[in-house]
């Protein structure tokens, strides 16, 4: 199977996206093809073995849109289209209004209250003169609307009606009609009461308008990926010999060094070689505190250098960038349908074909009452333009769009439509422990000894295990060096006492055995290394069961055959992750623990945190079962971990949420990709799910609610109780505003706080 992404330009309301679905889902070979009204996107996954690609696009062709190829660059070159698009939709619309104005003067001038100048040579006192001027000016406006006619009537002919259709249809009806009546006034001077010349061209003129709001509207909704594009800088300073050149960042290759000084852009992902800034991350972390870099430092092309002068070897270029794998999945996940917009895209791909059956049964009816022929074209124009699908169209993109969108900014990285509806049924989350809810690497906790001060002690265990590559260990020398930098006395004490390792044993299992220059022997690891030196634990032994049972490990310090110490080491917990368990409970949602370490020590874990459930002693193989065993129950699991040993499990759940900094095995794992290491952007991503859902209801609701209204207005179902009836003007203006509401309500989501 393969997947292709194609744009598909012609597609003007959700009719349009359903034909091309319909269409292609149609051909032997095509597994799935889903159209997004919103981006203009095909995503269609198929069996080359079966059908090809050019026997797609020719289908695509015959239903009466034009499909491409996308380019690199795709998305500049969309956006700069989108505007062009824009401004021609401008400039055609003023062009409208600028007829449309003297038009409607002249036509309803005369059904005003009050009297409205027109001078006497064009008023109704002439009939054909005034009849005559009126089609003058509609004309032009029908020229600057023409894009409805001929994709409506194409699309037609082709068997897949649209908005188009229906506008087309309605208004050349009334457009023709009137003509026929304009060469009937010589003979008939009554002829001139039957011109709906004002009714074509202000309904073309105002879902003129209401197309360029919607597509202003729609053009904020991309803002996300606009913002991301914006972060690349368009050159970089590249350092060649020694020497500083400005080049563009298309040029830049893996392993290049530019210089990125105080106020510029990273231009691509890199590894710092020298010098140390705090950059800013945020357009892509959602992270508002810059990040302190410095020597081997991996920095993420598009943040931004502060302070420092940062050299930087570049890594990564072009689409392997973390930024251009971001701006991938944004894209991915707004082509992607949620199972809320497929109900909505059939109910619409039937609808146009069931509106025009309304029409022409409406007035044929109207016509067997009696009722003259004007009464009925103005009953089946105002149906075929009120009953416009777009805002049923664009309920569910638009809202996944800005849902994402909002998203991204906040450093959650949502992979599909799908996974943003699901993700707010979730009544489970299942929290990995070691790097989700603590920090993933050991810290020293606990420094306690009678005969040494406790830094002291500190940066006498960290002379030895400096030479040693075990994590605990590196745990005491990083906190050492930390007190080092802020008591500088301590590198004078260790010198003047003689604490330079001369000899160095490592005792596997148990711990390190170390000579001084003082000839001091220093023995430092677990009990059993106590035992093998008989090294009695004396007094030291409550505080060992202490930190035993607060899930730290404590680790033995001994000089010349005497305990002096306990250093306790333990991988801590973020200081996010009892505010972040909180806010998921809250919500109603159980929180369980799984992990691989013994009870006792996740207990404790799972104790402090507050979770509702732990399971220990889980292999990672075994985290996969845990989650199907509480599917089984009938529970919508998301799973939390970081992305590497979780997989199986992120994969086996509903909603796979991978926690990373960004790294590449966090960005290809998990449904959801959270770019910062902290636990409360789940919180986010539940709330985020929650908002988009409620406001692609409601959007849904409104389209639904306001063709359930219009439409049987429109037909004059209420004309016999009090000659309530929908002028073609009125139904265009309201057409137009329904698909300006659905859009500007889910632009609302941006405002938003998560």
């Amino acid at each position: 199977m393969r997947e292709i992404t194609l744009q598909v330009d012609g597609m003007t309301c959700a009719a349009c996206s359903s034909g091309v679905e319909r269409t292609v889902n149609k051909q032997q070979g095509v597994e799935t093809c889903e159209v997004n009204l919103t981006t203009g996107r095909a995503r269609i996954i198929y069996d080359e073995n079966q059908v090809s690609i050019d026997a797609i696009k020719e289908k695509i062709v015959k239903a009466g849109f034009q499909p491409k190829d996308i380019e690199n660059n795709s998305e500049e070159k969309a956006f700069e289209q989108e505007e062009e698009q824009l401004h021609v939709a401008k400039k055609r619309l003023i062009g409208a209004i600028i007829f449309a104005i003297p038009l409607l003067y002249l036509a309803m001038g005369h059904m005003i209250p009050f009297e409205l100048y027109v001078p006497e040579i064009i008023s109704m006192e002439r009939p054909l003169n005034f009849a005559i001027v009126q089609l003058i000016l509609t004309v032009p406006i029908l020229y600057l609307g023409r894009n409805f006619y001929i994709v409506g009537f194409r699309t037609l002919f082709k068997g897949n009606p649209n908005m188009d259709s229906l506008v087309a249809i309605g208004t050349s009806s009334a457009f023709l009609y009137s003509l026929v009546m304009t060469f009937m006034i010589p003979t008939d001077k009554h002829a001139v009461h039957n011109l709906y010349y004002e009714s074509a061209a202000v309904v073309v003129t105002l879902i003129m308008l209401g197309k360029y709001m919607e597509k202003r509207s729609r053009s904020k909704t991309s803002g996300a990926i606009k913002k991301l594009l914006e972060l690349t800088p368009d050159t970089a300073c590249r350092i060649v010999n020694g020497v500083e050149e400005i080049v563009p960042v298309e040029q830049l290759r893996v392993d290049d060094i530019v210089v990125i000084k105080p106020g510029s852009k990273v231009p691509m992902d890199g590894i710092v070689t020298s010098g140390s800034s705090s950059v800013d991350e945020s357009m892509l972390t959602g992270e508002s505190i810059p990040v302190e870099k410095q020597e081997s430092d991996e920095v993420i092309g598009g943040s931004i250098n502060y302070n420092g002068v940062l050299y930087v070897k570049i890594t990564r270029t072009g689409e392997d960038t973390t930024l251009s794998k971001i701006i991938k999945l944004i894209e991915d996940a707004q082509g992607k349908k949620a199972p809320i917009a497929k109900i909505a895209d059939k109910v619409a791909g039937y609808f146009v074909p069931v509106v025009i059956a309304i029409a022409v049964v409406a007035a044929i009816v109207w016509l067997i009452l009696g009722y003259e022929f004007a009464f009925v074209l103005k009953i089946f124009v105002s149906i075929l333009v009120i009953a416009c699908p777009c805002a049923l169209g664009l309920a569910t993109p638009t809202a996944i769009m800005v849902g994402t969108g909002l998203g991204a900014s906040n450093g959650i990285l949502i992979k599909s439509g799908e996974a943003l509806e699901t993700t707010h049924k979730v009544n489970v989350v299942v929290l990995d422990k070691t790097g989700t809810i603590t920090n993933g690497k050991p810290q020293v906790t606990d420094i306690i000894s009678n005969s040494y001060q406790s830094n002291e002690l500190l940066a006498i265990a960290a002379q030895v295990e400096a030479v040693s590559d075990h994590p605990l260990g590196k745990a005491i020398v990083q906190r050492s060096n930390e007190i080092k930098q802020e008591n500088p006395q301590l590198q004078s004490y260790l010198e003047s006492e003689n604490f330079t390792v001369k000899e160095f044993q490592n005792i596997s299992g148990k711990g390190l055995e170390a000579s001084f220059a003082n000839d001091s022997k220093i023995i430092i690891g677990n009990e059993r290394i106590l035992a093998d030196y008989n090294v009695k634990v004396g007094d030291y032994k409550k505080e060992a069961d202490r930190l035993a049972n607060e899930a730290k490990t404590p680790m033995f310090v001994a000089i010349d055959g005497i305990l002096v110490g306990i250093i306790g080491v333990a991988d801590t917990i973020k200081d996010t992750s009892v505010e972040a368990i909180k806010q998921i409970k809250k919500l109603g949602i159980k929180v369980y623990m799984l992990t691989g370490d013994n009870k006792l020590t996740a207990e404790h874990i799972g104790e402090q945190v507050k979770v509702d459930k732990v399971v220990a002693e889980v292999l990672p193989g075994d985290k996969a079962d845990v989650v199907t065993n509480l599917q089984k129950e009938g529970n919508v699991v998301m799973m939390v971990g970081d992305g590497i040993n979780d997989a199986p499990a992120l994969v086996q759940a509903d909603i796979g949420v991978a926690i990373g900094s960004g790294s590449d095995v966090a960005i290809e794992s998990g449904d959801i990709v959270l770019m910062k290491s902290d636990l409360r952007d789940v919180f986010k991503s539940i709330r985020l799910s929650k908002l988009t859902i409620r406001n692609i209801k409601q959007n849904l609701f409104w389209a639904f609610f306001y063709n359930l209204i219009g439409i049987p207005i429109a037909a004059g179902v209420f004309y016999g109780l009090n000659e309530t009836l929908l002028s073609p003007m009125f139904a265009g203006f309201a057409m137009s505003l329904s698909s300006v509401c659905v859009v500007g309500n889910a632009l609302r989501l941006r405002m938003n706080k998560l």
